[in-house]
């Protein structure tokens, strides 16, 4: 049996997804299309990029298990270091592009990155830390590179595009996906070998049915979890293609690309379905949807006005469904030709699912209560944080943190989260975080954060604000507080709506009751 099957218990990752395609005879098969500049990758050339990015790497010290670091907007630099790292039995570590200088030194430092390889245009947010963190030996930049820091493309051409896969466990290290905690500091999710296999077989297969004659275009960017699934190991399992954009989706430019290259699945966010939608209505064109066999959605729920909205408009499904970080990629989902518009699906296959109360014992359906998850692509833990693993994951099941009930056909029903973080454009926000960067505003007393929905039913960051004596509120003010939270946090984190009050509902002992202020009535 080779150490690339599947069901073997040694198995590399990147050969599973990139070297088994040429094996398989697809190396003239087209792999990888850059929408932005129109350039391709065969499987060959990825291969080959994937080998020389792996040699690289060792060449400059880089061992069996520690980390590199990506900080790469989508195309074949990440593809090249995602893989290559993986291939040596090295751990990559794609993080989100949109995140801030302080953001990136507690990462750099609590992941212990031996290298970083960053996108010209990102540099400049490593380039001032504080402090260099002691475990950081090189930063690689992918575009022009300024001394001390060396250049992707001539570390990578330098390299031989021979190299064998370091063989591995299938419960070795193969990446880390940081995800957002409610105090606002992420938790290194650890993933194994075998985990992209897994989704890739049960969502991949088992309810998208994708093919090699597929072509798949995501809004979700790859250093999502969902996005990683959607443009790159889903369509690899297979020998697929993967249309890959590295700016930001604009409704009229993903109408463009899925007009121009015609993909066959498009995976989206409510957000991005929104707003697509609100400009089709606007301009009253006609755009040509006809590729798609089905469209895909996760990150935050679908309303069923949304669905029933595209679809009529479309003729194409949105199969909404539920996946995290820890869990890699979907587990509840709905199928074609069954949907059940509002809900999040039906359990994926290869997944177990219980709704239990306070006690843990599993209440009957209709009831809600917080959702349970197993199967085999669940995280092995977070990196350096047994606490927080211990009361996340134990016996296989992972507290997903969210309220759920499900019908007696089988369909889940999400009823919101069981703490205090919400979702606003598909991405975890904690509404602590974004407090502290209110508050910091010389005009602010107290900051209370809450999600509310807009027009279009989707969740939204809303901003409490109690000022100081002296101060009032105004909408210019709140222009103000929205610009002087972009310079500090996250675009995605920042409040849309902003409501002045003279005070926040609290706790006895003066904790912030966001439950109440849920409750408040405020025009938007």
């Amino acid at each position: 049996m080779s150490q690339h099957d599947r069901s073997a218990d040694r198995m590399n990752a990147a050969a599973v997804f990139v070297d088994d395609n040429v094996r398989a005879g697809r190396a003239g098969a087209l792999a990888v299309l850059d929408a932005a500049t129109g350039a391709t990758l065969t499987y060959a050339q990825v291969l080959e990029l994937v080998n020389r990015t792996g040699h690289a790497l060792r060449y400059l010290g880089v061992r069996r298990g520690e980390r590199v670091m990506l900080i790469l907007p989508d195309g074949a630099a990440f593809v090249a270091a995602f893989f290559g790292t993986i291939k040596i039995g090295a751990v990559a570590v794609p993080v989100n592009t949109l995140l801030k200088q302080h953001d990136y030194e507690y990462l750099l430092q609590d992941s212990g990155a031996r290298v970083l390889i960053v996108q010209e245009s990102l540099a400049r947010s490593v380039e001032s830390l504080s402090s260099r963190p002691a475990n950081l030996r090189h930063v690689i930049v992918a575009g022009t590179a300024a001394r001390p820091h060396l250049s992707f493309d001539d570390v990578v051409e330098a390299a031989s595009p021979d190299l064998d896969a370091e063989e591995m466990s299938r419960d070795d290290h193969a990446f880390w996906l940081y995800s957002s905690g409610t105090t606002g500091f992420p938790k290194g999710a650890i993933h194994l070998q075998s985990h992209m296999a897994c989704c890739a077989e049960s969502f991949g297969r088992g309810i998208l049915g994708i093919t090699e004659d597929d072509r798949t275009f995501s809004v979700a960017k790859l250093f999502f979890a969902y996005g990683l699934g959607n443009a790159l190991y889903f369509p690899f399992s297979v020998g697929a293609s993967t249309i890959l954009y590295n700016a930001k989706p604009e409704p009229e430019r993903c109408f463009e690309i899925i007009e121009r290259h015609r993909p066959t699945i498009f995976y989206g966010v409510p957000t991005a379905y929104a707003a697509m939608l609100a400009l089709a209505e606007r301009s009253q064109r006609q755009y040509d949807l006809s590729s798609l066999r089905l469209c895909s959605s996760a990150g935050e729920p679908l309303p069923a006005a949304l669905y029933e909205r595209w679809k009529a408009r479309f003729g194409v499904e949105i199969l909404d469904g539920i996946g995290s970080t820890e869990v890699l990629h979907t587990f509840i989902a709905n199928r074609p030709g069954r949907v059940r518009s509002g809900s999040s699906g039906e359990i994926v296959p290869g997944y177990e699912a219980k709704i239990v109360n306070s006690d843990g014992g599993e209440i009957a359906p209709g009831e809600i209560g917080d959702l349970l998850i197993k199967g085999e692509s669940i995280c092995a833990g977070y990196w350096n944080q047994p606490e927080k693993t211990a009361a996340t994951i134990a016996d296989g099941w992972i507290r997903t943190g969210d309220k759920y009930s499900r019908d007696a056909d089988g369909y889940f029903w999400y009823h919101g989260r069981s703490d205090d973080m919400l979702k606003s454009g598909g991405q975890w926000v904690s509404p602590a975080e974004v407090e502290a960067a209110v508050v910091a505003h010389e005009a602010v007393l107290e900051c209370g954060v809450v999600g509310r929905e807009d027009a279009a039913g989707l969740v939204k960051p809303l901003a409490f604000v109690v000022l100081k004596p002296g101060r009032a509120g105004s909408p210019d003010l709140a222009d103000e507080l929205k610009r002087f939270v972009k310079m500090r946090i996250a675009v995605y984190k920042c409040p849309r709506w902003v409501a002045f009050v003279p005070d926040l509902p609290k706790t006895a002992t003066g904790k912030i009751q966001r439950f109440k202020l849920r409750d408040i009535h405020v025009d938007l």
